[in-house]
């Protein structure tokens, strides 16, 4: 459990969007929004799933009624230390947009202060493309994602180049800017 204000959380978040995300360009698309300001940072007090469900849900609204808003980071600060249960967390979550029937329309990306690539040991630092400095959950609009890609020369290469650059920078590197970025005030952005 965090005593952090949601403000420091949200600084925390961009900083490491801006620093790892974006500056190492592991989401070549990222830069736009982040710069556009079209991403909706969501601190959720919850610590268990179904709350975050019910969250997740009240996002997906968000995103229905409001087009000017392209992504949502629901970023949780709280009860999903453990991996496994952020990876409960998430299947619970692709059922809920199936159940939904946003399967096509949304989908989910995930990112954890512990993220591990399945079949990678912990210490690689491949893992870094997908550690962040809280969990969260990030939903995108298949559509956006689908134009981009379409703009994007080679976009499969993309995972390969990132787990790439993420080794030849690494481990250090990123737990260097994770460790900062649990540091950064709202005024220093």
């Amino acid at each position: 459990m965090t005593d952090l204000p949601v403000e420091n959380i949200i600084a925390s978040t961009r900083y490491w969007l801006s620093q790892t995300v974006i500056g190492y360009n592991f989401c070549p698309f990222a830069r736009r929004e982040f710069v556009r300001n079209t991403i909706n940072y969501t601190v959720s007090s919850s610590n268990s799933i179904e709350p975050v469900l019910y969250e997740l849900v009240d996002e997906l609204t968000t995103l229905e009624q409001n087009p000017n808003i392209e992504t949502i980071l629901i970023i949780l600060p709280q009860g999903f230390n453990s991996f496994d249960d952020y990876l409960d967390l998430v299947d619970y979550s692709n059922q809920l947009l199936e159940r939904l029937e946003y399967t096509g329309v949304y989908q989910i990306a995930t990112f954890h202060p512990d993220y591990c690539f399945d079949g990678l040991e912990t210490d690689d630092p491949a893992n870094y493309t997908n550690r962040s400095p809280y969990p969260m959950l990030h939903i995108l609009r298949e559509a956006s994602l689908d134009r981009a890609l379409d703009n994007y020369d080679d976009p499969e290469s993309i995972p390969e180049n990132n787990i790439k650059l993420a080794r030849e920078k690494g481990g250090a590197t990123f737990k260097d800017i994770l460790k900062r970025s649990l540091k950064t005030k709202p005024e220093s952005l």
